[in-house]
């Protein structure tokens, strides 16, 4: 059995990765950890731990090394020596929608974003490496997959250069397209770890970042993309992915 983490988990595509492995019966998840900023006020989550005993609520702040440092040591107090095998790298913002043009970005709205969505993502993967290694070298799982050990950051389709046709967007483009760097270098550098990396692309979902007008439900999303994480091997590792399992451009 695997273990799990999932940032930004107290709503949206995090909160629904939790409820959908929660909920899920093929018995492969002993430890589904669901990492947020405020955990005693994540409702929805402790609901979803009440009736789940796997999952086991986190406090950890992306932007905020002592606090991804605390979270490292309560996973592998779990854990233990069988180590970590996942992490969802979900913990996102969008920044103030007034300041996407480019007469409006500031650099402040810059910092902000690049800090969670890409900063954030690399400190986090940075801290549970030893966690990962150690999960991926001790599993009973052969080869690349979901199973044995992954590291897969939610992206956007916003962060491809090749689609990018409509311009704006910049602190959120720039920290995806980040992110999508970021996940190419950890494919090269943990393949001898039997590690994934994959960026996946949600698509338009129906949350408080996307919008009512989104095309899919954050329940199919999360849905279609599990299904693509399950089969995902080493033709994916290190490509943009999208919820339908196609490559996505860089």
């Amino acid at each position: 059995m695997s273990s799990i983490l999932i940032t930004g988990a107290n709503r949206g595509i995090g909160l629904e990765f939790v409820r959908q492995l929660a909920e899920s019966q093929n018995g492969k998840w002993k430890h589904i950890f669901a990492a947020c900023r405020n955990p005693d006020k994540a409702e929805d989550v402790k609901q979803i731990a009440v009736n789940h005993p796997p999952v086991k609520l986190v406090e950890l702040d992306v932007t905020n090394d002592a606090s991804i440092e605390a979270a490292v040591k309560q996973v592998s107090s779990v854990v233990g020596e069988n180590g970590l095998n996942v992490v969802i790298n979900n913990a996102g913002i969008a920044g103030n929608r007034e300041l996407f043009p480019l007469d409006k970005v500031t650099r402040e709205m810059l910092h902000q974003v690049f800090d969670v969505n890409s900063a954030g993502a690399l400190m986090v993967t940075q801290k549970f490496l030893p966690l990962l290694k150690q999960g991926a070298a001790t599993s009973k799982v052969s080869g690349f997959s979901l199973y044995r050990g992954g590291i897969f950051n939610l992206t956007s389709g916003f962060g491809s250069i090749a689609d990018n046709t409509s311009g704006g967007r910049y602190a959120y483009r720039i920290s995806k397209a980040a992110l999508n760097m970021m996940t190419k270098s950890f494919s090269v550098d943990l393949k001898a770890d039997n590690i994934l990396a994959i960026a996946l692309v949600p698509g338009w979902v129906q949350t408080d970042m996307g919008g009512s007008n989104g095309r899919l439900t954050v329940e199919n999303s999360v849905s279609m993309l599990l299904k693509v994480m399950e089969s995902a091997g080493e033709n994916e590792n290190g490509k943009i992915v999208d919820y339908k399992g196609e490559i996505f451009p860089y």
